[in-house]
């Protein structure tokens, strides 16, 4: 996988890794290792799964 590090939080670099999202199925990047076993969203999916939260 591409990992590639941004600036983060208070300014320290984090590596972003490339993960594939479990709603869609398209490629994003997180700024954590994925573990396989919790789900990952991308920024779309995420925001719609936060607004129905809500």
């Amino acid at each position: 996988m591409n990992e590639k590090k941004v600036e983060g939080f208070r300014g320290e670099l984090r590596e972003l890794h490339e993960a594939i999202c479990s709603e869609c199925g398209n490629m994003t990047k997180v700024p954590f290792k994925p573990d396989g076993i919790r789900p990952i969203y991308c920024k779309e999916c995420f925001k719609i799964r936060r607004a129905k939260k809500y």
